[in-house]
Order: C-alpha cells, then sequence, then structure tokens
C-alpha cells in the first residue's frame, strides 16, 4: 500500500515548525525578567540532557531577577553551567540550591545581539518548513512514479504545497519582525 498525501498533514507540520519559532522566540528577553526566557535552556542531568523546567523551578522574584530552585542538590552545578553557556548572557550566581540570575540592562549591542539570535531561530523554522515542503515534494515525485497520482494532479499538489510553504515562510517573517520590534524598542 502506497504512503497517503495529505495537504493538512504538512500544513499541519508547518504550523507546529512556527509555534516552536514563537516559543523559542518567548524566551528572548525584552528587558523584562520572565519564567520563560530559561524555557530553551537543557541541562546535562541524569546521563542525558533535560529542559531546566523538569530539574528546577523558575520564578520571578522581582522586575529584572530570576530565582532558579533546583530540586536535585547534586545538579545546582550543572543548571548554573548551562545558564551561563546558554547564549542569552546571563551570569548566574549559586547560593546553595538557589541559583540567582540577575538581568542585566539592555544595551545597543545587547539588543542586536538578541536580534541576530532571533534571526537564527527564525532561519531554523524556514528550514523545517522547507524539509517539510521537500518531504511533500518527494512524496508526490513518488506516486506520480508508482502511478497512483497523474501527473496533472501531481502538478496541482505541488503548487498547493508551495503556496503553503510561501504562507509558513511569510507567517514566520512576520514572527520575526514582531519580535525584533520588540527587542529593539526602548
Amino acid at each position: 500500500m502506497a504512503e497517503a498525501f495529505s495537504l493538512p498533514a504538512l500544513k499541519d507540520r508547518m504550523q507546529k515548525s512556527i509555534v516552536s519559532l514563537r516559543d523559542e522566540l518567548a524566551g528572548l528577553r525584552t528587558g523584562r525578567a520572565s519564567a520563560s526566557l530559561l524555557e530553551p535552556v537543557t541541562v546535562e542531568a541524569y546521563g542525558g540532557r533535560m529542559p531546566l523546567n523538569q530539574v528546577a523551578t523558575v520564578t520571578v522574584p522581582e522586575a529584572r531577577m530570576l530565582s532558579v530552585q533546583v530540586w536535585d542538590r547534586t545538579l545546582a552545578g550543572a543548571v548554573e553551567k548551562a545558564i551561563r553557556n546558554s547564549g542569552l548572557g546571563l551570569n548566574p550566581a549559586a547560593e546553595g540550591v538557589v541559583i540567582r540570575v540577575p538581568l542585566p540592562e539592555l544595551n545597543e549591542e545587547r539588543r542586536r545581539d538578541l536580534t541576530k539570535v532571533a534571526h537564527n531561530y527564525a532561519e531554523q523554522a524556514r528550514v523545517a518548513v522547507r524539509h517539510i515542503r521537500r518531504d511533500g515534494m518527494d512524496l508526490l515525485k513518488k506516486l506520480e512514479k508508482d502511478g497512483d497520482l497523474s501527473q496533472d494532479d501531481s502538478r496541482k499538489l505541488g503548487d498547493q504545497v508551495q503556496q503553503a510553504t510561501d504562507a509558513a515562510v511569510a507567517d514566520i517573517d512576520n514572527v520575526l519582525a514582531v519580535k525584533e520590534q520588540e527587542i529593539m524598542q526602548v
């Protein structure tokens, strides 16, 4: 039995890439402390990599400070190291099982750096969407080659896949533009 082509399934996968981008961008700070800032951080723990929220609780005690309460005392050093190496420009200070993460003021250079990070996240999302497009187009070619789909139908569906791809990339660009404006706002 040949694999079935489903345009809604492809569009759904593309939407998941956009949702993932939004989640990653939510972690980029814009001057205010937010627990979601540390969501992309993964910690080397128990022989593997784990999201920070699976080994600690992140709270916001004040506007420019995050507090990370590590559940397992032995992981405090690994959590501190993961936050420091996350590329978010943070300098955590450990106090036992509590790690305080002061948020520095955003200067112009730091805002530009955050914008570059946002662009990288957006490019990763675009690449993911293009991979989904390629998967769909490859499946259409296979179905056409196997005789399960006529050349006209294959071409029509291919055009629809391309339109879905263009729409998804436009959504990614819009999400990026909004975040970029938010970052650069003083």
